[in-house]
């Protein structure tokens, strides 16, 4: 079972990964609401913000690939 703390933090981290909007509002309330430490969720954030850039990436090198 995956603490209930732990379990916000990936939320917020797969929110932010998504790039969905609400849910990454809904995620950073409860985590307030639960008393999570601002560091933690911003950690989480910039978690999901390294996920979501190397998937980006992977894209544009596709898209360069494709265009050439």
């Amino acid at each position: 079972m995956i603490d209930p703390k732990i379990k916000e933090l990936i939320a917020i981290g797969a929110s932010v990964s998504a790039n969905c909007h609400p849910c990454v509002k809904y995620h950073v309330n409860k985590a307030r609401e639960m008393a999570i430490d601002e560091k933690e969720i911003q950690q989480a954030i910039e978690v999901g913000k390294m996920v979501r850039k190397g998937a980006a990436d992977q894209m544009d090198g596709l898209v360069s690939e494709i265009i050439r």
